[in-house]
C-alpha cells in the first residue's frame, strides 16, 4: 500500500511539468501578439502627420494598453513557472522573481487588468459620439467592478500575510 501511496505522490508532483506546455503556449502568444503592436505601431507611425490630437492618443493609448497586457502575459509565465513547476537555475539573474507568490501574483494580475480597463475606459471617453449611453454606462460598471475585485483580493492578500498573535517573532 505504501508503494501506491509513493507512486501516486511521484504522479502527481511530476505533473507539475504539464504547466510547461500552457507557459511555452503564453510566450507563442506573446510573441504573435507582438506582431500585432508592431503592426499597430506601424500603422501610428506612418499616419502620425495625418491624426488630429485625439486620435494620437487614442493610438498611443492603444500601444499602452498593449504593453500592459504583453507583461500581464510575462508576469504569468515567469511567476507560475517559478511558483508552480521549478526554480530558475540562475536565480542572480532573475532575484526579483522569487518576490512573486501566487498571492502577490494575484494583486498584480488585478491591478493589470484595472490599468487595462482604466486605459480602455479612456478611449471610450475620447471617442463617446461612438458609444451609446447605455455602451458607457456598462464599460463604466465593468470597469468599477474590477476595481472593487482588486481592491478585496488586496486586503484578503494583507490580511492573509498578517502575522498571527501565537507566531513568534523572527529575530
Amino acid at each position: 500500500m505504501k508503494n501506491l501511496e509513493i507512486l501516486v505522490e511521484r504522479v502527481i508532483l511530476a505533473s507539475r511539468w504539464l504547466l510547461v506546455v500552457f507557459y511555452i503556449g503564453l510566450g507563442i502568444a506573446l510573441l504573435l501578439y507582438a506582431v500585432t503592436f508592431g503592426i499597430k505601431l506601424w500603422d501610428f507611425g506612418s499616419h502620425l502627420f495625418d491624426l488630429d490630437e485625439t486620435e494620437t492618443i487614442l493610438k498611443i493609448l492603444g500601444l499602452i494598453d498593449a504593453a500592459l497586457i504583453a507583461s500581464l502575459v510575462v508576469m504569468v509565465i515567469i511567476s507560475g513557472y517559478e511558483n508552480f513547476v521549478s526554480r530558475f537555475d540562475n536565480e542572480g539573474d532573475v532575484h526579483w522573481l522569487g518576490q512573486i507568490d501566487a498571492g502577490s501574483l494575484k494583486i498584480k494580475v488585478a491591478s493589470t487588468i484595472v490599468a487595462i480597463s482604466s486605459i480602455h475606459l479612456l478611449q471610450i471617453f475620447l471617442n463617446v459620439p461612438r458609444y451609446t449611453n447605455e455602451q458607457i454606462l456598462w464599460y463604466t460598471v465593468l470597469h468599477v467592478t474590477f476595481i472593487i475585485s482588486a481592491l478585496f483580493l488586496a486586503v484578503i492578500d494583507k490580511i492573509s500575510k498578517k502575522p498571527q498573535k501565537n507566531d513568534a517573532p523572527d529575530l
